[in-house]
């Protein structure tokens, strides 16, 4: 994929968790109103999810953006697969697209 030393690291999370949130701070105090609002939105649908605080290593945070090309944090991935930033993960929220793409993937969510 590529030489970059945090590409494994970020696959390997993506891997091994369904639903990962790549972002700033933690779930329990994002650190940007970005990262607070896809938290706010998962945890509407008390969705399991691993956050991870790329402003603990920058490698991370600076690889994150390469792996996915796309140049912005929060980043949402569901099994695998690229979902978006804050703007598509709240505009997908409020269309029911996310749940649509849970119930699709097998994720467990509670319908609000």
């Amino acid at each position: 994929m590529s030489d970059n030393p945090a590409f494994a690291q970020i696959q390997s999370e993506i891997d091994e968790n369904p639903v990962v949130l790549f972002m700033k701070g933690n779930p329990m105090f994002p650190q940007c109103g970005f990262s607070a609002a896809v938290v706010g939105a998962l945890t509407q649908m008390q969705v399991k999810f691993k956050g991870i605080d790329v402003l603990q290593d920058d490698e991370v945070r600076e690889g994150i953006k390469a792996f996915s090309n796309w140049p912005t944090i929060p980043q949402l991935y569901v099994k695998g697969e690229f979902v978006g930033g804050c703007d598509i993960v709240r505009e997908m929220y409020e269309a029911g697209e996310l749940q649509k793409l849970f119930d699709d993937k097998g994720i467990d969510y509670k319908a609000a």
